[in-house]
């Protein structure tokens, strides 16, 4: 009995000294980012590593305001962002409905055509959505950098295995009931889904806000740009000013760690629970 419990806690510590570690290696980039954005632009460049700065510069966080429209910035962000999570769960939401809970001649070989778009990479369809996009005059927009986010294969496969965690007998009881198919998807599934919309919302929301390669592309103006694109205004041709990229970099990340801690309950419990359906 002693030597089980003794050996299980040797696996224990084993287990915790891991994680423990990785842990400090996911923390360390955040740390030095946070380190980096409060000291001056000499104390970036010196051999030796320090975490806290000789003088710590909270003016760097005030600097980012003062040189770039960041509160603008922030809007188009907070703009782009919000209606892609809304119009996504939306259109992933349907899609999911239909290749879930509706019975249609075939459905599962759709779904997995639907499924090989996953392997192809955004770069090789960048230049068709740049053309399309242009030829509809939806450079410089909020809406040309919106709609080709709108559409997630992931998003669908992950509501999809949701939707067949819902008991069929409920959907049946429905349609006995004299329920359409929208109704049974806009009062049965979509409240019985809440951890999987808010697991793929926090997806959504996360991609969206931190998607740099096609707002680059898209927009020219800076009273367009979104967050990302307006921190590299801070990279120069001959240097770059680290200290004000880093505090521009850990306010812009705020939102994110914000809403995932409003969400998390929710999040876990959708990613969790996505796993137990039969594909």
């Amino acid at each position: 009995m002693k030597s089980q419990k003794k050996s299980k806690m040797i696996v224990d510590g084993t287990i915790y000294t891991f994680l423990t570690i990785g842990l400090v290696f996911v923390l360390l980039p955040f740390i030095w980012m946070l380190s980096t954005s409060l000291k001056q632009l000499n104390e970036t460049f010196t051999t030796r590593i320090k975490f806290i700065p000789d003088k710590i510069m909270w003016s760097n966080y005030l600097e980012v305001w003062r040189l770039l429209p960041f509160g603008r910035f922030f809007l188009n962000s907070s703009i782009v962002s919000v209606t892609v999570t809304v119009l996504q769960l939306f259109l992933c939401s349907m899609a999911a409905f239909a290749f879930s809970r509706l019975k249609w001649p075939g459905r599962d070989s759709v779904f997995l055509l639907y499924l090989a778009a996953m392997m192809i990479p955004g770069q090789v369809i960048l230049i068709p959505n740049f053309l399309m996009i242009k030829l509809l005059g939806g450079i410089d927009t909020y809406w040309g950098v919106i709609v080709p986010q709108l559409f997630s294969v992931f998003g669908t496969f992950l509501l999809r295995q949701f939707f067949l965690t819902i008991p069929a007998e409920l959907e049946e009881a429905a349609i006995i009931d004299g329920c359409g198919y929208f109704k049974i998807y806009r009062s049965i599934i979509l409240p019985l889904s809440k951890p999987g919309l808010a697991a793929l919302g926090v997806f959504a929301f996360m991609f969206s806000w931190n998607n740099f390669l096609w707002p680059l592309v898209v927009l020219n103006k800076e009273f367009m740009f979104t967050l990302p694109i307006g921190i590299l205004s801070f990279q120069g041709q001959f240097s770059t000013n680290w200290p004000l990229m880093m505090a521009g970099a850990c306010q812009a990340m705020l939102p994110i760690l914000i809403i995932y801690a409003v969400g998390q309950r929710y999040f876990m419990e959708g990613i969790s629970l996505t796993g137990f359906a039969n594909a």
